[in-house]
């Protein structure tokens, strides 16, 4: 039976917690920057957990 395969670009772009969590980054960060607020740019840096109807198919990328 061949291995599962971790998907590198979900393995990029999110991280499990100690306790199973799955976290991600936000959007919208990258440029055009002038026009955002530093409020907005600093909620904006902090990582937040994947949604619940999407955590189930991110592990099936993660292979877990």
């Amino acid at each position: 039976m061949p291995k599962m395969k971790t998907d590198k670009g979900a393995k990029a772009r999110f991280k499990v917690t100690g306790t199973g969590k799955l976290r991600r980054q936000h959007a919208f960060t990258s440029h055009l920057l002038e026009k955002k607020s530093s409020r907005r740019m600093r909620h904006l840096h902090q990582d937040v957990e994947v949604s619940s109807g999407d955590a189930r198919r991110v592990r099936k990328l993660l292979g877990r």
